[in-house]
Order: C-alpha cells, then structure tokens, then sequence
C-alpha cells in the first residue's frame, strides 16, 4: 500500500503544505530530505523513525 505523509498535520511557523506520497521508502527518504533542507532538522535514525511512524496509508482513488 502507498503511503503518504502531509505537512499541514504538523504546524510551523512556514505554514508547509506539501504532501509526499509513494512506496514507504520513497516517502521517508522524501521527507527526510524536506524536513532537513526546509524545516531544518538534523538527519539522524531517530528523524526517520519519526518519518516512518508519521506515514498514513494513501487511500486509493476511484477509477
């Protein structure tokens, strides 16, 4: 299943509203790298275990 994480489910002060969405590792690499280059975390384990346990399932669109 796809999963996605969305920006706006955590505020700062950006107001950040970018959505990522894809196969999990795809999102936690993605996310990873937003949350150092925009919001300016550090990359550590830690930062991508709180990825990993941030990511909904992406809900299938209807055809």
């Amino acid at each position: 299943m796809r999963k996605k994480i969305d920006c706006r489910d955590y505020p700062s002060e950006m107001n950040c509203s970018l959505v990522i969405s894809g196969e999990e590792e795809e999102v936690v690499r993605a996310a990873t790298e937003h949350a150092i280059s925009v919001h300016g975390h550090t990359d550590s384990p830690e930062l991508r275990d709180q990825i990993r346990e941030s990511l909904k399932n992406e809900m299938p669109q209807p055809a």
